[in-house]
């Protein structure tokens, strides 16, 4: 009678509550839900009230007033926990209802009647309730309770796909392992197939909403891999729906991200061998076990796979750092013996028409872009296979076909196909790329290969060509490809005298626009920076050291551009174009170029020398006073920061933080070159030049002593050195002082110098301004003494007789046999004289 009783009320419950539970009430509801939870291990006839309970909560609740929803927050989020915890109950029918209603949450139908004076909560209220209450991960937990019940642990997916479309949900997820739980359940039966979807959409989903590292780690274990393969294989060998093939390559691209993790048994579970073998069986034509009676269609979805599957090659190729060497000669067998380069190298050949049943022209341009950009990385880890499978003379082929003639456009499609619409730019772009990678090795068997088939001569081409492309509309794509042939030619040419003798009179012709280029484009972005900086290291490798092009070079009047490079003053310039001036002055033709040279405002090399010195020192923070002569007698050229190191003992072959300096800073190489150009009669220099020259002369001087200093400084450290040892290091740390002491001396008497020679100039200048005062007063006493002739007859006719007694008295006093006489008197003159 009083289950009877109990069983009507709580009909009378869900009548009363038919549509939808007050906040306000949903507490005490949930307490009848754990008593009919308990009551069910008795009684089944508490099962359906149960699911009618429950079917309640996925209903929206109501509230009375606004605030409501904020005042009832723990309590419902509490509540909400409670529904997950129910999943304990041993009833199908239970634990379906509960996933039910969650999905519930996510429907934004509202109730067709409300309780009179209530109104439903917002459509997110439960979701945001639920992920307060951590019920994602209570569900998580609950599939090992539904593990062998197919139905159950469908909805529990479905409820879980629903929850996992948050972020916070995801990360409560996770805690509970939901990544590497979810991977194990793959391989269950179900001819439906939901299984897979659902576990493979919300692996999705936690990849997307939380830590990427943290799910491929979860997914990094033998057991997942194993699994995670097993359902790949069936789906590509047995599945035959368009559904099924985006399914497959779900799960591909999360195979992709676990071939990122050293960590993950990749190789160890034999999925990257079959990975690599589905790659490439198409393109070698090989019999191989693994692939057998596999074919591929030319579907989108095949067409994907495809590019999946070179993905996964180039995943495994990069970063072999990370690799334990162990793995990493593992996964060179691996692409070595599963004819890795030949397939790749398959794509390195002109474009040709497709058949009927084939890929089409668009589709076989970006298979072939993808899998010459995997080129580049698989390249540099197989040389000898590269070597075997001709692979330069490929690459050359090719790149001939890239500049031809051939009526061919490039459909642009792709990501590696950007900027290569109605073009071979794209495919010149990746094949430049490969060879720069191998290249970069600097094998010399590689390097020989290349230039016995003429590859500078045919490089020095396509940088023309490039270089007239450019001319016609400039891109990051053309500049990347002129950048890339100057790092090919700079890398082939260095050492090797008869290959910089080849590059030579073209090469260089070809070098000086780049050279010449306007300064302002250097912050275009899209790429001159790198470009010019490629020219300078083409220079310096192609060029220096071999006489015929650094006097075709000198000819050209590449030293003039240079300097106007130098003259700019940029931090990122100045050490490679200084460097190259240094290389370039033991061509004894070198120096009389840099002393020609004049720069804005007929400024000399000397000057600006000079100039980028004392700028190099206040960057380094060296102490000078305002007329820029030493201060600091002890360290005369050392830096604030060098000032800071603290003295630590070092093994011989270990440089010291003095020798360190040299090279972090451009002073080295400013000092070299003045040293060719000579520190006497530079032309161009002011009293501030001369200040700064002193110390540069004595550069090497000041360097010795910072050593000096540093090995006083460590033999105190670690020993006690005798009297005589003690009484040299004493000597030489006072020589260095002197020298400063000196150079200290010789710059104030410039200064003084220069002082009196302004006073002089001064002098002079007063003197001048005297001068033309004093010529002004007497044109004006000379004006005066006209206007007074002509205003005052008196005054005429006493000039008149001054003139006369003034002829009179300039008159020789011997008398002149036979000569004429002169009158001085004008006849007929009517003007003032």
């Amino acid at each position: 009678d009083l289950e009877k009783e109990q069983l009507k009320t709580l009909k009378k419950v869900v009548k009363r509550f038919e549509n939808g539970l007050p906040l306000k009430d949903l507490a005490q509801v949930i307490e009848i839900l754990n008593l009919c939870a308990e009551k069910m291990n008795e009684q089944e006839a508490f099962t359906e009230p149960l699911c009618e309970l429950i079917k309640l909560c996925g209903l929206p609740f109501q509230k009375k007033k606004l605030s409501d929803e904020v005042s009832y927050s723990m309590a419902v989020s509490k509540s909400i926990a409670q529904l997950g915890y129910l999943m304990r109950v041993p009833s199908s029918q239970v634990r379906i209802q509960i996933c039910k209603c969650v999905v519930s949450f996510y429907n934004t139908e509202l109730p067709r009647k409300l309780l009179s004076g209530y109104q439903p909560t917002s459509a997110n209220y439960k979701i945001q309730m639920a992920e307060l209450g951590g019920l994602a991960e209570t569900l998580i937990l609950s599939l090992a309770l539904v593990e062998n019940q197919l139905t159950e642990k469908l909805w529990v997916l479905k409820a879980l796909q629903h929850l996992s479309s948050s972020g916070v949900n995801c990360r409560l997820m996770m805690k509970a392992q939901a990544a590497s739980r979810l991977c194990l359940y793959l391989n269950g039966v179900d001819p439906s197939g939901q299984l897979v979807f659902r576990s493979s959409e919300i692996l999705w989903n936690l990849l997307e909403n939380t830590s990427k590292e943290e799910v491929v780690n979860q997914l990094s274990s033998l057991e997942c891999v194993h699994a995670l393969k097993k359902v790949f294989v069936d789906l590509l060998m047995h599945g035959f729906r368009h559904y099924d093939r985006q399914l497959r390559n779900d799960l591909l691209v999360i195979a992709s991200l676990l071939a990122e993790n050293p960590a993950a048994p990749m190789i160890e579970s034999g999925f990257a061998k079959l990975l690599i073998v589905l790659a490439t069986f198409t393109e070698v034509k090989i019999p191989n076990p693994l692939v057998k009676d596999l074919k591929l269609t030319y579907s989108y979805e095949d067409f994907e796979l495809k590019k999946l599957l070179f993905n996964v090659i180039g995943v495994l190729s990069k970063d072999p750092c990370a690799l334990s060497l162990f793995l990493f000669v593992l996964t060179l067998q691996l692409l070595s013996e599963n004819n890795v380069m030949p397939a790749l190298l398959y794509y390195v050949k002109p474009n040709q028409k497709p058949g009927f049943h084939d890929w089409s022209a668009a589709q076989y341009e970006e298979l072939q872009l993808h899998a010459i950009a995997i080129l580049a990385s698989v390249a540099p880890l197989l040389v000898d296979k590269y070597l075997s499978c001709q692979a330069n003379t490929l690459l050359l082929v090719f790149l001939e076909w890239c500049i031809g003639q051939d009526p061919f456009f490039g459909h642009g499609n792709s990501f590696h196909g950007t900027g290569g619409r109605g073009n071979k730019l794209a495919q010149m772009r990746y094949s430049l790329r490969v060879l720069r990678s191998v290249v970069s090795l600097y094998d010399d068997a590689v390097n020989l290969n290349l230039c016995d088939q003429g590859a500078i001569s045919q490089l020095l081409d396509i940088l023309k060509y490039a270089a007239h492309k450019s001319k016609e509309k400039e891109d990051a794509i053309l500049l990347e490809i002129q950048a890339d042939i100057l790092f090919l030619l700079s890398a082939l040419c260095e050492n090797d005298l008869h290959r910089k003798e080849l590059f030579s009179y073209e090469g260089v012709d070809i070098l000086i626009p780049f050279i010449q280029m306007d300064p302002k484009k250097l912050y275009s972005g899209l790429g001159h920076n790198c470009l010019l900086f490629s020219a300078l290291d083409c220079l310096w490798s192609c060029v220096i050291g071999c006489y015929v092009a650094e006097d075709y070079f000198l000819e050209k009047q590449g030293i003039f551009l240079l300097l106007d490079l130098l003259a700019l003053k940029q931090k990122n310039l100045c050490n490679i174009i200084l460097g190259i001036l240094v290389e370039f002055c033991d061509n004894p033709k070198t120096t009389s170029h840099i002393s020609t040279w004049r720069g804005e405002k007929d400024q000399t090399a000397a000057n600006l020398l000079i100039q980028l010195w004392r700028q190099e020192e206040l960057e380094l923070g060296v102490k000078r006073d305002r007329y820029g002569r030493i201060v600091d007698m002890k360290r005369p050229i050392a830096g604030s920061f060098q000032k800071q190191q603290e003295v630590i003992p070092m093994p011989a072959n270990c440089p010291s933080f003095a020798i360190m300096e040299i090279s972090e800073n451009v002073r080295a190489k400013l000092y070299s070159l003045l040293c060719k150009l000579g520190f006497e009669n530079l032309p161009g220099l002011s009293a501030k030049d001369f200040v700064t020259l002193a110390i540069i002369r004595r550069y090497i001087d000041f360097k010795v002593g910072e050593v000096w200093r540093e090995l006083c400084a460590e033999l105190k450290e670690e020993f006690r050195p005798v009297a005589l040892d003690e009484e040299a290091l004493k000597v030489i740390s006072e020589i260095s002082e002197d020298t400063g002491r000196m150079v200290a001396a010789l710059q104030t008497e410039v200064l003084e110098s220069q002082h009196h020679q302004e006073i002089q100039e001064e002098e002079k200048t007063y003197t001048k301004i005297q001068a033309t005062h004093k010529q002004r007063e007497m044109v004006n006493k000379s004006w005066e003494n006209f206007l007074t002739r002509t205003s005052n007859y008196e005054a005429l006719k006493k000039a008149k007789r001054l003139q006369e007694k003034s002829i009179e008295a300039s008159r020789s006093k011997l008398k002149t046999q036979n000569g004429a006489v002169h009158s001085t008197d004008i006849k007929g003159l009517g003007t003032t004289v």
